[in-house]
Formats: C-alpha cells, structure tokens, sequence
C-alpha cells in the first residue's frame, strides 16, 4: 500500500531528463504507475527530442519537453506551467535540477536521492515525501522500479517501444539482419574490419544486411566509407524511418547487432534477438534490458553472457570494464577492448542467436 494520499483521478508527472535510450529505459516504470493508478492522467517530463522514442505509448496522456540546456528565461517559463499542477511527480534521477522540476510540479513526490553522505542527499531526503536511494551495482531499470515498489505497485517489466509506423519501404522480402554501427560515441564503436566481417558472415548465412543509422553528416560520412562496395551488398535506412519504424524494422529482423546505444536498447524492448557489443562500459548497470527482464545480473565482464533475447558480447581484457572514456580518457577516445574484438567472436553470438549453436545461457 502506498503511504501517499491521491484523488479517484490524479494527475501524475514523471521526471526523466536523460538522452533517448534511458527515456525508452523508463518506460517500464511508466506502464507500471499507469497499471496502478489507470483512470490518472499520466505526463512526462523530457529533453526536447527524446519524445520521439515515446511515439504511440499508450500508457502516457502528454509529453512536456524542454532544452537540454535550458536559458535562465526557459526555466522560469516552466515553473508556472509546473506549480502544484500534479497530485504526484516521481522523478527518475537524484540530480538537482529533475529535483528542483518535481518539488515544483507535484504536491506530492516520490524520486531517487543519492545516499547519505553524497553530495545534496540531505535536502532531497526532504524534497520527497517517498525518498529512494539508488541502489549501486543495479540495473538502470531495477533502480527505477524501486520507486514503483515504493507506491506499492506490482512490476510490469518489459520495455514499452514507440509504435505507429511501418517500416515497408525498407525490410528486404526475405530473412534479414539488422546492423547499427556508429554509436553517439566514438569511445564505443566497434573497429570496421569487424563490421566488415560480420557483414560477410550473415550474408553467408543467408541474410540481407540493412544497416541502420543516424541522420547527423559526420555519421553518414563514417557509414558512407565503412562499407566495402567489393563485400556483400547493404541496404541503408539512412535515417528514414522514426523511432517507431525502427521498431516495426526490428521486430522483422532474424537478429540484430549494435554498440552500446539507443538502438541496441530498443532491439532488446522489441523483442528482437539482439547481439549488444560492449567494451568500456559495463553492462551491470546499463546493459540491453531484455523481454521478461533480468532474472540474473549481467556480469560487468564476459565473453558471452545470454539473458533471454539478448546477448552481450565483450572482449574480456584484465582492464574490463574500465568505466573511462576509452584508453584516451575522451569522448573520441579509441578503445582497445573493442577494435581487438574480431569478427568471429561476435558471429559464435550471431549463431546462437539464430539457434543454430548452442548457448541460451551466459558462457
């Protein structure tokens, strides 16, 4: 039971100021309060262009955007807008400003603090009437159903994809594999010789290769000379469909493979076999969340690990995972861990994936 009073028909906000993969990774918090309370009116709270990953979610009434970085005028704007609209605001973060944004908005709150001794715990102890420390060592996901156990709701796990577009004019008519390449950061992208090969592997195993990919110039330029026009040919999305497409593209797909990005998140949530390539970063706390979700932890470190319709793929070095910036400590950093995976290593995933080896557990 929760210890929080609400009206027949509350108004509920969300808090979730992250990029779009963690956005999509609150979704199953989402569905959880729209089960609990389901006559509320349910808004999020989000980064202008993150609403795009919430196409056609059924669970939310209305998206409130706002800049990533918001003008001192911008602020101010919102906090009329906010003021005691909300009979609850939950927000998903500990940091000041998504604090600041849910002692304004809702007259009663429930949010994530960080733990006593951390910097500003003392005063979001007090901001929220249910404070809940982020647990380390956990999941993104579980961290945010704590604050669903908190209101006494039951968990509905499973990631809720954007949904209301087709995506016809690019699935090939036969079996096909998706592809995304270039992540949001150059630390995390896997070297071109090992795309390469993976290409010539699942054209082998006799599926089309469409490759997916951002709509940014300096992407297309990378995508544009990653390919070997001598090597099996590759369909591009080049940034066609939405987010929703891009669901509709996966659920088709015989397997999917990505870097640690938006789009391997949302092949997990849509139920697509999914191959996640993992080097710096560890996948304890912020690995692909699989269908059913996760029963048992990702390891930080492995070779293969297997969850249900994903599979994370490392290249186990002593220094993994590092939890830097690369090997140069930047966003545009190299990784060691990631351009010594070969090609072969990630195609033992491909087959167990397909079923054709086996492996449903973590190796």
């Amino acid at each position: 039971m929760t210890s929080i009073d609400l009206p027949e028909r509350p108004r509920i906000l969300v808090v979730t100021l992250r990029r779009l993969g963690d956005v999509l990774l609150t979704t199953p918090l989402v569905r959880t309060i729209r089960r609990g309370f389901p006559r509320a009116r349910l808004e999020l709270l989000v980064f202008r262009g993150s609403e795009r990953i919430l196409k056609g979610n059924p669970d939310i009434d209305d998206v409130i955007t706002i800049p990533e970085r918001p003008s001192a005028g911008e602020t101010l704007a919102l906090v009329p807008r906010l003021w005691r609209r909300y009979d609850l605001a939950v927000t998903t973060q500990a940091g000041d400003r998504p604090t600041f944004y849910a002692v304004v908005a809702g007259r009663r709150r429930v949010g994530l603090i960080p733990h006593v001794g951390e910097t500003g715990a003392w005063w979001k102890r007090h901001a929220h009437h249910i404070p809940v420390a982020a647990e380390p060592d956990r999941h993104r996901v579980t961290q945010l159903l704590a604050l669903a156990s908190a209101l006494g709701l039951e968990h509905a796990p499973d990631i809720v994809c954007p949904q209301g577009s087709s995506a016809a004019e690019i699935a090939p008519p036969g079996p096909y594999a998706v592809v995304h390449a270039n992540p949001f950061y150059r630390y995390k992208r896997w070297n071109d010789l090992g795309w390469r090969g993976l290409a010539r592997g699942l054209a082998q195993r006799g599926l089309a290769v469409v490759a997916t990919e951002g709509r940014d110039p300096a992407e297309r330029a990378y995508v544009d000379a990653l390919w070997d026009p001598a090597g099996p040919p590759v369909v591009r999305e080049r940034g066609r469909l939405d987010w929703a497409g891009l669901t509709a593209l996966l659920r088709g797909a015989a397997v999917y493979i990505g870097p640690d990005t938006s789009m391997t998140h949302l092949a997990a949530g849509s139920g697509c076999p999914t191959i996640a390539l993992y080097g710096p970063t560890s996948p304890r706390l912020i690995g692909p969340w699989p269908v059913g979700g996760l029963s048992t932890p990702w390891d930080h470190a492995g070779t293969i690990q297997n969850r249900n319709n994903v599979w994370v793929v490392q290249n186990p070095l002593p220094c993994l995972p590092c939890e830097q910036l690369g090997c140069e400590r930047h966003l545009d950093s190299y990784s060691r861990c990631l351009d010594e995976l070969s090609a072969g290593a990630v195609l033992i995933a491909v087959d167990q994936a397909l079923g054709r080896l086996p492996g449903r557990a973590s190796v």
